[in-house]
């Protein structure tokens, strides 16, 4: 399924069951593509994940039941998934900026959230470099620390950027960014920076090693400064590569970012030419 037609579909079906309890695998099944690969194809498209897009879709509505129809607070609530008024209460306000009372009992400012509508644009035609490659297991040593994927664009950076205030960067410079989801869930995932792991060294308090299995990597070379130019990739290859290879899928819940030596580069990382590579394990259908 072409992803236009799968986040159409996907939108459809959480607009009817809005009020539902509907999960990642409940939208994954109906569009039939796995709750991983929609899960990060959706990210990757929309801006933000699929629980953000509902949570925000309920909050949205919420809001205009409270201030048109008149109804509880907990009723509303608990109608949009919230099992107390509290918890629904400092989501909505996060959200709002106002509290459910103030929506009520005034004319207050509210945020809207439209559903996702799909426009259909000619695109394609494009050049896209990448290279097919078998690599054999290999260990790498870093610093490990699990994240949800809600919000994990923005916090991922202050991993990076606390390694290096810590000092750690003596131990592990950070020749890779690795994206590591075993189960290839939905709600979590562990990142991982790291080096190659060289056994004759002893591992630093704090720091883990971990066994890369062998794989057949799609390899995607990124040239331009960080981090737009590893961003427009990542893209690319969801929106466009993936869903035009027709003889390959993803091979298991690993994604790894691979960055070249930043003092090579008069501007570091934020260099026009500085490189960069993705790494996707991919098999044959």
């Amino acid at each position: 399924m072409e992803w236009i037609e799968c986040i159409s579909k996907a939108i459809e079906y959480i607009e009817e069951n809005i009020t539902a309890d509907i999960s990642v695998e409940d939208i994954a099944k109906h569009v039939n593509i796995s709750a991983f690969y929609f899960q990060k194809g959706f990210s990757m498209l929309c801006g933000y994940t699929i629980t953000e897009y509902i949570r925000n879709r309920r909050l949205s509505l919420a809001a205009g039941e409270l201030a048109t129809d008149h109804a509880k607070v907990i009723d509303v609530a608990m109608k949009y998934g919230y099992d107390s008024p509290d918890s629904f209460t400092k989501a909505f306000s996060r959200f709002h900026g106002v509290t459910p009372s103030m929506v009520q009992k005034n004319n207050m400012m509210m945020k809207s959230f439209a559903p996702l509508k799909i426009k259909l644009s000619l695109e394609g035609g494009y050049s896209m470099d990448y290279k097919l490659t078998k690599k054999e297991s290999f260990t790498v040593m870093g610093v490990m620390k699990k994240f949800s994927y809600d919000g994990a664009k923005s916090i991922i950076p202050e991993f990076w950027k606390e390694h290096y205030e810590k000092g750690n960067g003596k131990y592990v410079c950070g020749m890779f960014g690795i994206n590591i989801d075993e189960a290839m869930g939905h709600s979590e995932f562990e990142y991982m920076i790291a080096d190659v792991y060289n056994p004759t060294t002893d591992v630093p308090e704090g720091f883990v090693t971990k066994t890369i299995p062998a794989f057949t990597w799609a390899v995607f070379p990124c040239k331009g400064a960080m981090p737009a130019s590893m961003q427009d990739v990542n893209t690319k290859i969801f929106s466009e590569w993936l869903p035009a290879l027709k003889e390959y899928e993803f091979a298991a819940g690993y994604c790894i970012e691979m960055y070249d030596d930043a003092s090579k580069y008069p501007k570091g990382t934020g260099d026009e030419n500085y490189y960069a590579e993705i790494w996707i394990p991919v098999k044959k259908k």
